[in-house]
């Protein structure tokens, strides 16, 4: 009897390791959806490095990356790629709605590619920040780079080359002669450049069996946000702009004021964004504490010496926080000549109120409304005859009325004890004419 209880109770226990563990087995896949939106730099370059990490540490099966973004700069989209060949997750872009320039070459170095019924992709040539075609070097750069993630993905690379290259004929799909491909939904399936069209992200998980997969969706928090915001290649040189001319308006004007408090609030957010979206490292703002340092030591132990080293260590904390010298330097230039223009033309028209200037430049005027006068302008002189002491070569003296007076010929030798007629006086340059002996001028 029991020994049957036993048997019992061990086959009850092998019923519920039976049926539970196809339970444990069977716990939902994660999967993370991370959006790809607006402009492609370094800031959601920061913001995707946080997205892959958290999908890793909860070993996610598949990382989404809905795109819809009108392209960005090579250098971010080249770190972004890297990103996604570097994780063991699967990489699904879905394309919703556009995937063009910088945006098409981060779809090609995703394991699938997916798009809305209405998405595009292509049009990657790459540009100039003046909006015109890219160097030679730089292009052939480009063009391998999608040429390499056309392959990587085992796709054809000829259309790869064909949005980055608007010389390559593809006449089926209205490419070439100058035109650029863009690829709509029908026609990227048809070439291999998708494999599926769905319209929303539920649809693409149902297509890829995650129905029951845990979503989570990522999400910029304001910090990164702001962050994008403040280290848009467009929005730096304006900040630096803004940020040097704060500084060099309250370097000449008395005590601390509006334009010092504006210019070290411009410089202090470009730190900030660039620290947060981890671009930039603490030595930077350290660099940068130097700098300040030194030029205050300037003011006390003048020389000049002092005071460049800590201009350096500024524009060198800068450069350093900006991550991308090349960009980082562009902006910088173009923030001197908006400082120097400002500088000009604030001495034009508010240089009197500025304290500095008056100890360098020499603002005060002697004018004739004023109460200056250069010279006597002797006009009662005109029409009197007066008579050389020297020969006039041609100046000279004459004496009029007993009063020694400095003159000119009107260009002839004239020789002393001549009578001359004094015809134009101006200012000191009296101009003499010889009168012969019958009074004749």
């Amino acid at each position: 009897m029991r020994s049957a209880k036993i048997v019992s109770a061990f086959a009850l226990v092998l019923l519920s390791f039976v049926f539970i563990v196809p339970f444990i087995h069977a716990a939902a896949p994660v999967v993370y959806v991370i959006p790809v939106k607006a402009e492609v730099e370094r800031g959601l370059q920061a913001f995707l490095e946080r997205g892959f990490e958290e999908a890793e540490d909860a070993e996610a099966e598949a990382i989404i990356l809905e795109i819809d973004t009108p392209g960005g700069f090579v250098n971010a989209a080249d770190g972004i790629a890297r990103l996604m060949n570097k994780t063991e997750i699967e990489t699904l872009a879905f394309i919703n709605p556009d995937a063009l320039s910088a945006g098409a070459f981060l779809a090609l170095n995703s394991d699938e590619i997916y798009m809305h019924p209405n998405g595009r992709m292509g049009a990657a040539q790459i540009i100039d920040q003046a909006g015109n075609a890219a160097e030679a070097k730089a292009n052939s750069a480009w063009l391998t780079s999608m040429e390499n993630a056309a392959r990587s993905s085992k796709r054809n690379p000829v259309y790869a080359l064909a949005m980055a290259d608007a010389s390559i004929a593809l006449p089926e799909l209205q490419a070439g002669d100058g035109k650029l491909l863009t690829l709509n939904a029908t026609e990227a399936e048809e070439v291999g450049y998708s494999e599926g069209t769905v319209s929303s992200v539920d649809e693409l998980l149902a297509l890829k069996n995650y129905d029951n997969a845990q979503l989570v969706s990522v999400s910029e928090t304001f910090s990164e946000k702001l962050a994008r915001f403040l280290t848009s290649p467009f929005v730096v040189p304006i900040l630096l702009s803004i940020a040097f001319l704060g500084l060099i308006l309250e370097l000449f004007t008395p005590g601390v004021g509006i334009p010092g408090i504006i210019g070290l609030s411009s410089l202090l957010l470009f730190f900030y964004g660039h620290l947060v979206a981890g671009l930039a490292g603490y030595e930077a703002v350290v660099l940068l504490v130097i700098g300040f340092g030194l030029l205050a030591t300037e003011f006390f132990v003048p020389g000049g010496i002092i005071g460049f080293l800590g201009l350096a260590a500024i524009f060198g904390s800068i450069l350093l926080a900006g991550g991308d010298f090349q960009t980082t330097s562009i902006a910088i230039l173009i923030a001197l000549i908006v400082a120097s223009a400002g500088m000009v033309i604030l001495l034009k028209f508010f240089g009197k109120r500025l304290h500095l200037f008056n100890r360098i430049i020499l603002m005060d005027a002697t004018d004739t409304e004023s109460g200056y006068v250069s010279n006597v302008n002797r006009t009662e002189l005109i029409g009197q005859v007066a008579e050389t002491m020297t020969a006039l070569r041609p100046s000279g003296t004459i004496k009029f009325n007993d009063e020694r007076i400095d003159a000119v010929s009107e260009g002839r030798f004239v020789n002393p004890g001549k009578s001359v007629k004094i015809i134009k006086v101006e200012g000191s340059r009296i101009v003499v004419r010889e009168i012969d002996q019958e009074g004749e001028e």
